[in-house]
């Protein structure tokens, strides 16, 4: 992963990405009461800043400066604040049993950084909180539209699911399966396959 190159990235447009949340996110944690939040790999705050609107107490970890800087005016421009936290995901050690919430959202990298970004992730859920995962899916390289276009950064629910189960019994996965999003683009509306894994420590976890 290369921050620079992120930077450069952000710095081209005004949002690379949406700044409504992404959907998957909106509709698993729409029910969730509030509490403590991280959001890891946060870009330009959407996810963060539509969570922050809701009542959260949002930290949102990201290692492109540019993405900070957009991140803090939008939430600004919404009214609401954010803890910002400049550090690299895949080496960054978040609070242990902290977190209600522990998102991650299209972080993807090899399998090695996904163990060890999954495991800390895991490590920062909170009794009664939940781990949600959304990612670009396996299957999406072959059947589905957009994203990485390799494979050694994609993985399946059932692979996250059994990381996450693995590093943590005590966490129980609520949720694994390929999950499908809609995509504008010029030729018409396409498919993009995702995986979305969520678990849940349980209140006396």
């Amino acid at each position: 992963m290369d921050a620079a190159a992120w930077d450069a990235r952000y710095a081209a447009t005004d949002l690379v990405w949406s700044a409504e949340p992404n959907a998957f996110v909106a509709a698993e944690t729409a029910a969730l009461a509030p509490g403590r939040a991280l959001d890891l790999a946060g870009g330009e705050g959407r996810n963060a800043i539509w969570l922050a609107e809701r009542g959260w107490r949002v930290t949102m970890v990201e290692f492109s400066r540019v993405a900070l800087e957009k991140a803090a005016t939008l939430a600004a421009r919404r009214d609401v604040t954010l803890d910002l936290v400049e550090a690299d995901v895949t080496t960054y050690g978040p609070d242990a049993r902290r977190f209600d919430l522990v998102l991650v959202a299209y972080l993807q990298t090899d399998e090695a950084a996904r163990t060890e970004w999954l495991g800390r992730a895991a490590d920062a859920v909170a009794r009664g909180g939940t781990l949600l995962i959304v990612c670009h899916d396996a299957s999406n390289l072959e059947h589905g539209y957009g994203g990485p276009q390799d494979a050694s950064v994609l993985a399946t629910p059932a692979d996250v699911a059994a990381r996450i189960a693995a590093h943590d019994p005590t966490l129980t996965i609520e949720r694994a399966e390929v999950v499908e999003r809609t995509v504008d683009t010029p030729d018409g509306p396409c498919v993009a396959l995702d995986h979305l894994v969520r678990a849940r420590r349980s209140p006396s976890g």
